[in-house]
């Protein structure tokens, strides 16, 4: 007797909730807020792309110079 009182029987698909379900929607404002802050970022960082570019080039070149000249005295101990 104990057993049937102790199964859970049918099992059904029930939502109890009091606040409405979700639809997916876009959400343009949030969208807005991510373009600005990608606009105010990259209007920050763009003057400093041409000393990261001569940054980049003055290593490349060095490691070039390094490179011709052959392996150092000092990594061979």
């Amino acid at each position: 007797m104990a057993d049937d009182q102790d199964s859970p029987g049918v099992v059904r698909r029930v939502y109890r909730t009091v606040t409405p379900g979700y639809k997916s929607h876009t959400d343009s404002g949030m969208n807005s807020v991510g373009w600005i802050i990608f606009l105010v970022l990259l209007a920050l960082f763009l003057p400093l792309l041409p000393f990261l570019l001569i940054v980049w080039v003055v290593t490349k070149v060095l490691d070039y110079l390094a490179a011709q000249r052959g392996p150092s005295e000092e990594t061979e101990t």
